[in-house]
């Protein structure tokens, strides 16, 4: 058997499972005060982000991942005005809520550093969004923020990396943290999750986030997508204090796309908005055994 050629790239997704990357390009490699930053142009998915050694966005797919997260949720709410992203260094979650006619879009992320260099090699993802006027950067601890501002939002949007030990998102996925959300959210809001992988081995972290939000918000649901770059179904989870996914037709996400003028999304659409809550029965099965995540117990994925 010939031996491969080349420099790969290895990603440790797991203690059981392995991926690697056969790499044309390194653009860049080193840390910040937060977390390893690998930017590399991967023969299968063009540009690639990693962080901390696991994959994060990759040019031949990211569109699938940041609709999915962001248009569900914003196409639930009927008018939404200010929304608050969590994390989202590519500032592609951002590109991708601007599209709304919104007032004003938050983004606090830890890791300024990780952000400027996003800046300058992935212009792709943020297209241009941080110099939106109605975009506001705040580079600090999201959790602290949430506890400490006074603001309100219609929608909170999580994007942020999964709770490595002694990483900086462990205690963004508990209990206190979505309870502190909840306040800051409009008498209508929601807030979106990334929840990490829906395969049949890995799917334990999205249930635990259903079962914390479940004893916090009325309305809990689950949407995904399979997302090539990842090599896997990804999940996203939404809460809402009010409006339930599940119940906007096809027609509504028709008449608000239209009003917003939001077009050429290349994921989402008013077809897939109800298609992409179907869960098959092996995932249903696994969200019924997720734990309540608190800041004493809180998830720590597998590395």
């Amino acid at each position: 058997m010939d031996q491969p050629v080349g420099l790969y790239y290895t990603e440790q997704h797991s203690p059981a499972l392995r991926f690697n990357y056969k790499v044309k390009e390194v653009i860049f490699s080193g840390k910040t005060a937060f977390q390893k930053v690998d930017i590399v142009h991967l023969d299968a998915y063009q540009k690639t982000l990693f962080l901390d050694g696991k994959i994060q966005s990759a040019l031949v797919d990211e569109y699938i991942f940041h609709e999915s997260l962001v248009h569900p949720a914003l196409f639930t709410h009927p008018s939404p005005e200010r929304v608050l992203i969590a994390g989202g260094g590519e500032g592609a979650t951002l590109r991708e809520a601007l599209k709304h006619g919104v007032k004003e879009v938050t983004m606090v992320d830890i890791d300024g550093e990780l952000v400027e260099l996003c800046k300058t090699h992935l212009p792709e993802w943020h297209q241009g969004a941080f110099e939106d006027p109605r975009t506001r950067l705040v580079y600090g601890d999201a959790r602290r923020f949430i506890f400490e501002t006074d603001g309100t939002y219609d929608v909170i949007l999580s994007d942020l990396t999964e709770p490595l030990e002694e990483g900086p998102s462990q205690f963004l996925f508990t209990e206190e943290f979505y309870r502190k959300a909840r306040e800051r959210l409009s008498e209508d809001g929601i807030i979106a999750i990334q929840s990490a992988s829906g395969d049949p081995l890995y799917a334990d972290f999205v249930a635990s986030i259903v079962k914390t939000l479940e004893g916090i918000f009325p309305v809990v649901r689950v949407c995904w997508a399979f997302t090539f770059s990842f090599s896997m179904p990804w999940v996203f989870t939404i809460a809402s204090k009010r409006y339930d996914p599940l119940e906007i037709r096809e027609k509504e996400v028709e008449e608000r796309m239209a009003s917003r003028g939001i077009s050429g999304l290349r994921y989402y659409s008013p077809e897939m908005h109800r298609a992409m809550f179907v869960l098959p029965p092996y995932l249903k099965e696994i969200l019924k055994k997720g734990r309540v995540l608190t800041d004493r117990d809180p998830y720590v994925y597998p590395e």
